[in-house]
């Protein structure tokens, strides 16, 4: 029972300096590697999220890892993300080897249910990206797309030429390539109601 209250001075004075070195280095690593390290676009930076978090607490907590192991890991796991980082730069034909491609779920208001089921997607979960975006209605949204890193992008007001950020999804480009539309006129010309032609005064 005292193990589970006590372990010894020698454990906590471990756990302070293996604290205290693994922070102060990932910290660095971390400033040296840039901001890159950190984000989450693709399922491999989450990854490396995790694993730099788990090499973290068993450097801090377990005795049977030496603190210079876990100096190791958070090298190899930063590098190893810079070189995939780099590959997809230069191959962006390895992109698609690494992650999933992004997935239209919605075109011009309507759910696309085959892609919602095959991605494990639901409606509400279509709504609630629709609200976060600040949108009411889906018939009002042009394109809910679930990205590679599980989350949504919502468009609106989309123009016709004007939809390069989306010519990496397979299922826009077929859903337009026959030169439709993917946006809803402004409702200015129905709402101006038919136009009419002035009479010259002589006619009157």
């Amino acid at each position: 029972m005292n193990v589970v209250w006590f372990n010894g001075w020698d454990a906590l004075l471990r756990t302070v300096i293996a604290g205290s070195v693994t922070y102060l280095a990932l910290v660095l690593l971390l400033r040296l590697s840039g901001p890159r390290t950190l984000a989450k676009w693709y399922a491999f930076d989450l990854i490396v999220t995790v694993a730099l978090g788990s090499t973290f607490a068993n450097g801090v907590l377990s005795k049977d890892i030496a603190i210079s192991q876990a100096l190791i890991g958070f090298v190899l796991l930063i590098l190893l993300q810079y070189v995939v980082g780099r590959l997809f730069v230069h191959f962006p034909w390895f992109v698609r080897i690494i992650n999933p491609p992004p997935v239209l779920l919605l075109v011009r208001g309507e759910l696309l249910t085959e892609a919602m089921s095959r991605n494990r997607v639901t409606r509400a979960d279509v709504c609630k990206a629709a609200r976060s975006s600040g949108n009411g209605c889906l018939e009002e949204v042009d394109v809910v797309v679930l990205e590679p890193d599980g989350s949504f992008t919502v468009v609106t007001n989309l123009e016709i030429g004007r939809t390069s950020a989306l010519d990496d999804i397979p299922e826009f480009t077929e859903h337009f390539r026959k030169g439709a539309q993917p946006g809803r006129s402004s409702g200015r010309d129905e709402l101006a109601g038919p136009q009419r032609t002035s009479r010259p005064a002589s006619d009157m």
